[in-house]
């Protein structure tokens, strides 16, 4: 079942409000700080990701995650799914970096699990076998909902490098959010992710919609194509387009290209 996201705060609030800083979520691996975020009279919880806190990765230049956030969250909107919380690039107390909204998940929300049986059951997706013990496996499956399978045709237009569990966030309410999308946009076929259970299907004929606007949006001078850009470079953008282009002429969900780790390691 899906819903529609609360509203945003203004996009004032975290573009320009004050922002303080409260502590730091320990498990990143690149420096990401919990803040709050104040602006007249408004305040709410975000998180901040200085730039300069980034670690060098072989595959990416260096410097560049936070304007691939920004660039997710971007698309994200275009689609009109929400499915990115509001995302900014700023200056910030550690120099510049993206500042996203804070989103409190569901703690009772299952959209992962692990099975002893062969096949997934009634509204859930196989992923594949897990190694749960030295010599025991289980099949991991993921949940069949509406919200979880637009975020699976948003990272294939994004390339998504990381979508681990870990990153997908149910809010209270029932609206989905993915966050963590520093590795994202690589022009060369990147797509790691939990959710491969509708590879090879048909793309549902809402996703077919959206993803024709996409790339109507997505032409040169278009204010989207503007948008990216300036976070992102011209191959990067070209990209973008011709893998939009590629899901609407499959038609398809992408299957995993053989030519690079299908599920992100660790997958939580």
């Amino acid at each position: 079942m899906s819903s529609s996201p609360p509203p945003p705060p203004d996009a004032e609030l975290l573009a320009h409000g004050e922002l303080t800083v409260r502590g730091r979520v320990r498990e990143a691996s690149n420096a990401v700080l919990y803040c709050s975020v104040a602006y007249e009279g408004r305040e709410a919880a975000c998180v901040y990701k200085p730039v300069a806190g980034e670690q060098p990765l072989w595959d990416f230049p260096d410097g560049t995650l936070a304007q691939r956030e920004v660039a997710a969250y971007e698309i994200s909107e275009a689609t009109g799914w929400s499915l990115v919380p509001p995302t900014v690039l700023r200056d910030g107390p550690y120099g510049e970096g993206m500042v996203q909204l804070w989103i409190e998940a569901d703690p009772e929300a299952r959209l992962l699990a692990l099975t002893e049986d062969d096949e997934a059951g009634e509204g859930w997706k196989a992923v594949g076998p897990a190694q749960v013990a030295e010599d025991r496996t289980a099949l991991l499956v993921h949940a069949d909902t509406p919200d979880l399978r637009r975020l699976a045709v948003l990272d294939a237009v994004i390339n998504n490098g990381d979508r681990k569990g870990g990153h997908l966030l149910p809010a209270p309410g029932g609206h989905l959010y993915g966050i963590d999308h520093g590795v994202t946009f690589h022009v060369d076929d990147k797509l790691r992710t939990l959710l491969w259970g509708w590879a090879g299907e048909e793309l549902p004929a809402e996703a077919a919609g959206v993803l024709d606007a996409l790339g109507r949006s997505l032409a040169p001078g278009e204010p989207l194509a503007a948008r990216l850009a300036e976070l992102l470079t011209d191959a990067e953008v070209a990209a973008v387009r011709a893998r939009v282009e590629a899901l609407r002429s499959t038609g398809r969900h992408p299957e995993p290209s053989g030519q690079w780790p299908a599920i992100p390691w660790p997958p939580v």
